[in-house]
């Protein structure tokens, strides 16, 4: 089994998202939970293809985080 971070963006009248380890698998969504099942199909047609052309399926090295500040920062 493989897992890539996914990043859901929204952006203008839909979401859009993309996997940093994944180069070029974008998906996009009128909802974000819409996007979210687009990237997940899009990730795994992605994978079998990279398996059925013989190459490398890249590991997944990216995190994320939320980070806090002050409105006044």
């Amino acid at each position: 089994m493989y897992r890539f971070l996914i990043v859901i963006e929204k952006a203008e009248g839909n979401y859009s998202g993309y996997s940093p380890d994944l180069p070029g698998c974008v998906a996009t969504g009128k909802t974000r939970e819409q996007a979210a099942r687009a990237m997940h199909q899009a990730i795994e047609l992605h994978v079998r293809g990279l398996r059925e052309d013989r190459l490398p399926v890249p590991k997944s090295h990216s995190v994320a985080e939320y980070v806090a500040v002050s409105a006044s920062a």
